[in-house]
């Protein structure tokens, strides 16, 4: 994606600002979708059409960058999805940015956890010794890392094992 780049200042808090360029790319997808309800396409089919163009644009490899992306990137990706769903180009039962993200790292995160072949599984912590404890269900059996320092929040695989470990 030649549109996202980090801002390379010294500043910290600058130099984890993403440069939001999906919606950059995803706006002129929506010309296609005017062109389309022009020519009669009915609702159905351009909700159709946006879920499988610009929501998978927006969510393309979004374990890897969500890590980096700051709260106001996500305020504007939620922002331009609210202005689709007020054109009729979203459906108004599309759930927020944030959910999409949390539905696309759960799935990738259990691919990896149940799938020995994935290339990923490799990078797992061991896993725990069974214990016969009668604690409330993980979502994995896998030994917690320690944090070395803020990076290991952004790694996809650090937040989706300390994810929902109060």
């Amino acid at each position: 994606m030649s549109h996202r780049q980090l801002n390379g200042s010294d500043n910290d808090s600058d130099a984890d600002t993403l440069r939001v360029g999906y919606i950059n790319d995803s706006a002129p997808s929506l010309y296609p979708l005017r062109v389309l309800r022009h020519h009669g396409m009915n609702d159905v089919g351009l909700q159709t059409v946006f879920r499988a163009v610009v929501v998978s644009r927006l969510m393309y490899a979004s374990p890897a960058w969500r890590g980096i992306a700051t709260a106001t990137d996500l305020k504007r990706v939620d922002a331009f999805l609210r202005r689709c769903k007020r054109c009729g180009y979203c459906s108004s039962d599309l759930p927020d940015f944030e959910e999409l993200l949390d539905e696309s790292d759960d799935r990738l995160f259990r691919n990896i956890l149940y799938n020995s072949a994935h290339i990923l599984h490799r990078l797992l912590p061991q896993s725990t010794a069974s214990q016969h404890y009668h604690l409330r269900r993980r979502t994995h059996d896998r030994q917690l890392p320690t944090r070395i320092n803020h990076l290991c929040n952004k790694n996809f695989l650090g937040r989706a094992l300390y994810k929902d470990s109060y």
